[in-house]
């Protein structure tokens, strides 16, 4: 597969992992009434390690030591972020959190100016900063900082480092032991947060459907899309992709959750949409094509 192919592929793959996130909130809106958040993450990501550890037992042990190790740290910095986010999320409005998670759009090209060198076009901020602005008309209505907001910009600062990280050390080879490992990294870090106050379980099985959905598709085919994706695009890029997130949340909100659409929703999506479109069929220098890995 030539080099610009295998860019678009992996955009796809990202684009349509960033549709399926997108379709989880009304989902997680809905179990999180019955069900505690942190429980939740810790039974979403065991289903989902059990899983890929069912599928592909011996991808792990086929890791490099040094591979584990890069692995091991992404698990962590995406486990932990998940729990600051929820947590945040019990002291925040959704939509102030949403806009503050979005902020790993600035902050990734940031911290990939800093820990890869990579050097930033003036086209690619601009997109990065049409993207920020997006994620503010779509998501925000009124905003105030506070306890929760804190917890949500720590975790917003570490997806960013996730996907630096993953945009440093993941490889097409690799891609499925990376991933695998991760999942039970996350899997682990939310069974040791939920086990002071005991795991709840889903009682029902609509409840059981919707953590199942979610352990599959948003969890453990998703890591492991984004894993391999980010083995063909540097983080910035990636960054802007992923920024469709809540635009995705807000349509299916509106075809399956019963919302209205308004001028605000129509035109942060199209901030971002554009945003996403410049870094991909604007010119780009060679040097921003490449994807800088680092060894740890």
């Amino acid at each position: 597969m030539s080099s610009r192919r295998t860019t678009v592929v992996a955009t796809a793959v990202l684009l349509g992992i960033t549709a399926c996130w997108g379709s989880t909130f009304f989902l997680i809106h809905d179990l999180l009434d019955r069900i505690p958040a942190v429980d939740f993450l810790a039974v979403r990501f065991s289903i989902a390690a059990v899983l890929l550890l069912a599928v592909a037992p011996k991808a792990v042990l086929r890791l490099s030591p040094a591979t584990r190790r890069q692995a091991l740290v992404l698990g962590c910095l995406y486990g932990v972020a998940q729990i600051l986010q929820t947590a945040g999320l019990a002291h925040t409005p959704a939509s102030v959190s949403g806009f503050i998670t979005g902020m790993y759009v600035v902050a990734t090209p940031l911290f990939a100016a800093v820990l890869l060198r990579s050097r930033i076009t003036r086209m690619t901020w601009a997109a990065v900063a049409l993207a920020a602005g997006g994620l503010g008309v779509l998501t925000l209505d009124g905003f105030s900082v506070g306890y929760g907001e804190a917890l949500t910009l720590v975790a917003a600062m570490l997806y960013a480092l996730h996907i630096v990280g993953l945009g440093a050390w993941s490889t097409a080879r690799d891609a499925l032991g990376m991933s695998i490992l991760q999942v039970v990294v996350v899997a682990v870090i939310c069974l040791v947060a939920s086990a002071p106050h005991g795991i709840q379980l889903p009682d029902n099985g609509r409840d059981w459907l919707s953590v199942g959905y979610m352990a599959v598709f948003p969890a453990a085919l998703a890591l492991l899309g984004q894993t391999w994706a980010q083995a063909h695009l540097p983080p910035t890029r990636t960054a802007i992709v992923m920024s469709m997130e809540p635009v995705f949340a807000a349509l299916f909100a509106v075809w399956f959750g019963g919302e209205s659409t308004t001028v605000r929703m129509v035109t942060g999506g199209l901030m971002v949409l554009t945003a996403m479109l410049i870094v991909e069929i604007g010119p780009r220098r060679r040097l921003e094509a490449e994807v800088p890995h680092i060894a740890v």
